[in-house]
């Protein structure tokens, strides 16, 4: 573990409430975010998370300056397998562009929320019980199984348990109110599909979180390294998004990066435990090592997609038939009728 000084936690602190704050202002007005904004933004997220990176390097040390920078990297690699998702979700539901900002802002709220609960949970459990590496290990091959077998191509928003419970608790109205949640109909407080969609990418960021806290646990179980570095990586996940919205298919090899990148700290995790539990003789990975494989495969990952793109698409449609028009609950106007 290492010494961090209080006031760098509250800078940290200070630096995402004024962040998010400013975009929330700058972003006040729903409009259709372009190329040119998404990518202004962008810059600022990744300039943010390395400048954070200088400073913990500064004062806390080298070696948290590389985990941070190594657990930052690997988990803006894993939250490329979330933009794949944000487009299903907002193709399936059809939200309007200008609406899809104030969406993902609510997201990344929640997502700092949660990551925050998993997270101390994981560094927690890992303290006392370092066996539960193993666990950890297993559940990233598991992950690089269902990428390998595209596990992307059967994501069915309309089988969120999440969504499905919203249902149950009240009705789900079929035309969107502008930016709004919640309007009155007949008297009576009904959701709008917009709170359905922040539903379904809440619902769908926990799932990530499945593969995303054990191994961000690979690279440090500081709970100041993982969560910044996460914290990080979620701020700059929307304008991501917008930057790549219409280009995710052409990196159709960053799966595969992303496959070995998992199934590399799943082998970094079992070693690790090993080391701990078994016999000091087994070695470990070093952090500067492993940030070094990691920047190299989303390297080769992304040359790779550019110098030799798609002949045909790879995942499916990011909207419905024209002809059908899902439902909150996932029916077709036929269905629903």
């Amino acid at each position: 573990m290492h010494e961090v000084p209080l006031w760098l936690w509250l800078a940290f602190a200070a630096t995402v409430v004024v962040s998010l704050a400013v975009d929330l202002l700058a972003h006040r007005q729903a409009h259709v975010i372009g190329f040119k904004e998404a990518a202004a933004w962008s810059a600022v997220w990744v300039g943010l998370a390395i400048a954070f990176g200088a400073l913990v390097y500064l004062v806390v040390g080298t070696d948290a300056g590389v985990e941070y920078t190594t657990a930052w990297l690997l988990e803006k690699s894993l939250s490329v397998d979330n933009l794949f998702v944000f487009a299903l979700i907002f193709g399936y539901f059809r939200v309007p562009r200008a609406y899809q900002h104030r969406v993902l802002f609510l997201g990344v709220l929640g997502a700092l929320v949660f990551r925050g609960v998993f997270l101390a949970a994981g560094v927690a459990v890992v303290s006392r019980f370092t066996a539960v590496l193993f666990v950890f290990a297993a559940i990233l091959f598991y992950s690089t199984y269902k990428i390998l077998r595209e596990k992307d191509e059967s994501f069915d928003p309309a089988k969120s348990i999440a969504v499905r419970l919203l249902r149950k608790i009240m009705p789900v109205r079929d035309e969107y109110a502008g930016t709004r949640f919640f309007v009155k109909e007949a008297g009576k407080r009904v959701a709008t599909p917009l709170l359905a969609v922040v539903v379904a990418i809440e619902a769908a960021d926990l799932v990530f979180a499945v593969d995303s806290v054990p191994a961000v646990l690979a690279v440090s179980s500081d709970a100041f390294i993982v969560y910044t570095s996460n914290a990080f990586a979620i701020l700059g996940l929307r304008a991501l998004y917008f930057m790549l919205a219409g280009l995710l298919d052409r990196f159709h090899y960053l799966s595969k990066g992303l496959a070995f990148i998992l199934t590399f700290i799943g082998v970094k995790l079992i070693l690790q435990a090993s080391h701990k539990t078994i016999s000091t003789a087994v070695p470990e990975i070093p952090s500067l090592v492993s940030l070094a494989i990691i920047a190299v495969v989303l390297a080769l990952s992304v040359a790779l997609s550019i110098w030799k793109p798609p002949h045909a698409e790879t995942r499916p449609a990011q909207n419905p038939p024209p002809d059908t028009h899902p439902q909150p609950d996932g029916r077709s106007d036929d269905e629903a009728g």
